[in-house]
């Protein structure tokens, strides 16, 4: 006995038709790709020494050339103090004597002790100082002067620094976004639904957040949290941001609720959850597709701003926004190996995103054949 024949469900034929689509198969793959370095980055697998100074301050990309100003091998041209001339100063009525002083005392420091039974408190510590300088000029003999894509100003590399970068930009405008559309779509789906007075809550919630300007909000759920941190940045863009979803799908719900399909769902005796979010939602999925799309890239560019505010990444934590940061300093100098190392990641991802959330949303729509 054959079994029955079973029509493919929505997510089945949206699938269908996404690998049809090569634009969307690209864009996906761009994004995949995207993830698999934040994973690998997150793990320690790549970046796990971004903060090591490999290079000399600003090197430049290998295709540009090295500097002018630094040695074939990589080392800084350091001053002697010893190799230059002191000056004199022909006002000094001491002169002389400290002259006699020194030509009495040689090269030994511990001569003046000897003569004068003067013990110095601080040699040791200049001691130590002075032997710390003489490994310092070594190590720096070790630093690269160009590197593939350059280094910033402490010497990091600009590839490991922004595979860093991306780790946290990524995790913040995805969260914050998803964050922000679940809220969103939630109290849409409830005040669309029900109408009412639950509508007239949801609406006097509504018009609360969006009657002070985002950047008084942001500010003020910043100053509640009072910490900084990745999750902090996530909590402040999320729960600020959910206005922009609910107005689109509470206006859906309100649409397909009177729709023939819900009607006939409820004569069946479907709960309320069942019809909002197993009859309806699929065919407004596509709303919320595109506002997380949206709020993905306005998330990563408020990252940049909440960053220059001082509630962005704590010291120490790297991320495109405060790269970007970085760079506008750079720039003024000609350093431009920053700015566009960052700018190219962030563009590729957004517009990778852009569309293949657009093809997904096209193949979600019933509408669309």
């Amino acid at each position: 006995m054959s079994k029955p024949h079973t029509s493919p469900g929505l997510w089945a034929l949206a699938w269908r038709r996404l690998r049809g689509d090569k634009i969307a198969m690209v864009s996906l793959a761009v994004v995949g790709a995207f993830f698999l370095l934040v994973l690998a980055s997150a793990s320690g697998l790549l970046a796990s020494n971004w903060e090591d100074e490999v290079a000399v301050s600003y090197a430049p990309p290998t295709f540009v050339g090295a500097d002018k100003d630094v040695a074939a091998d990589g080392a800084i041209p350091l001053p002697d103090e010893r190799s230059a001339p002191t000056p004199v100063n022909v006002l000094d009525p001491l002169a002389d004597d400290i002259a006699e002083l020194r030509a009495q005392m040689g090269s030994n420091p511990s001569a003046g002790v000897e003569m004068y039974g003067v013990t110095d408190p601080l040699a040791d510590d200049l001691t130590a100082l002075r032997a710390g300088m003489g490994k310092a000029k070594k190590l720096v003999t070790h630093k690269a002067a160009t590197l593939p894509f350059g280094a910033d100003k402490w010497g990091h590399d600009i590839v490991q620094k922004t595979i860093k970068g991306g780790e946290t930009s990524i995790v913040v405008g995805l969260v914050a976004a998803l964050l922000a559309v679940v809220l969103g779509t939630l109290f849409g789906a409830v005040s669309g639904y029900f109408g009412g007075i639950v509508d007239d809550f949801f609406n006097w919630f509504y018009s609360i957040f969006t009657s002070i300007p985002s950047i008084l909000m942001i500010l003020t759920v910043a100053a509640v949290l009072q910490q900084k941190g990745v999750l902090t940045i996530v909590l402040i863009l999320g729960l600020t941001g959910w206005t922009g979803p609910y107005r689109l799908i509470r206006a859906e719900y309100i649409k397909h609720k009177a729709r023939e399909y819900v009607m006939a769902a409820d004569a069946i005796g479907a709960s309320h959850w069942r019809k909002m979010f197993s009859h309806i939602f699929p065919n407004v999925s596509h709303v919320a597709l595109v506002q997380m799309s949206i709020l993905v890239v306005g998330f990563i560019k408020a990252e940049v701003i909440l960053s220059f505010l001082g509630f962005g990444v704590p010291v120490g934590t790297v991320s495109w926004g405060s790269m970007l940061n970085e760079a506008q300093n750079e720039l003024i100098l000609g350093k431009w190996w920053q700015l566009t190392a960052a700018a190219t990641a962030m563009a590729v991802l957004v517009t990778a995103f852009s569309l293949f959330t657009d093809a997904l949303r096209d193949a979600l729509d019933p509408k669309v054949k």
